[in-house]
């Protein structure tokens, strides 16, 4: 199967903790941790005979891919659809694409639909089913999508965590996927310490060479993440 698991440190891979995951998807840190030790690591993880993550310190790490299948996960199982329904529609699609990481992939993300029973994926004429007990918002994960870009692999590549129009963005090319200034590797986490130390907007924006923008948009990035 290509696109091998991220699962060490490497230029590229892009490299988040279950704290950091937290943070940049807005999700509850138990929450996260659960899914990375008893589904990624575990389900997953045992069918590729290799875990997801790694262990920095005292904590888990993983790639950026995994990062952007957790949010996709994620929105199935608030939703009421059952885990082993999301694992087995996980396991045929990876199949399909040949990729550890289908629910990064531009072509299942972009072809997801809903009757408001059943969750289903369509592509090049196969139908895969999800049973859910809520309807799906559909719509969620279009936003979510528009704030992917996309390789010549169909894989993410990089994510805009508040919308291509804000300048922050995460790219495992940079600062390992930490979020930063777009067309900069200068960490968001920087200007919202400067921030929080009741710096000047106009005075951070000067002394990082950025646009006033760019450090509003760091604030907000931070702060939304609270």
């Amino acid at each position: 199967m290509s696109h091998t698991l991220e699962n060490n440190l490497q230029l590229g891979n892009g490299i988040f903790t279950t704290s950091e995951i937290a943070e940049i998807l807005q999700l509850p840190y138990q929450k996260v941790r659960k899914w990375i030790l008893q589904y990624w690591d575990g389900k997953l993880g045992s069918i590729y005979k290799k875990n997801y993550s790694w262990q920095i310190d005292n904590n888990r790490a993983v790639g950026f891919h995994t990062l952007i299948e957790f949010y996709v996960m994620m929105q199935f199982a608030e939703r009421g659809i059952k885990v082993s329904a999301v694992l087995k529609a996980h396991n045929v699609l990876a199949e399909k694409f040949n990729t550890h990481f289908p629910f990064a992939h531009s072509e299942v993300v972009n072809n997801i639909h809903t009757d408001g029973y059943k969750i289903y994926i369509k592509s090049n004429g196969d139908l895969i089913t999800l049973d859910g007990t809520e309807q799906l918002n559909l719509e969620f994960i279009k936003m979510f999508f528009k704030k992917l870009d996309f390789g010549n692999d169909c894989l993410a590549t990089r994510f805009w965590p508040l919308g291509k129009k804000a300048n922050v963005v995460c790219d495992p090319h940079h600062k390992f996927g930490q979020p930063v200034i777009k067309d900069t590797s200068i960490q968001t986490i920087a200007i919202y310490k400067m921030y929080q130390a009741e710096e000047p907007i106009k005075f951070i924006a000067s002394i990082y060479d950025i646009s006033v923008k760019s450090v509003k948009d760091a604030v907000k990035f931070h702060q939304s993440a609270a």
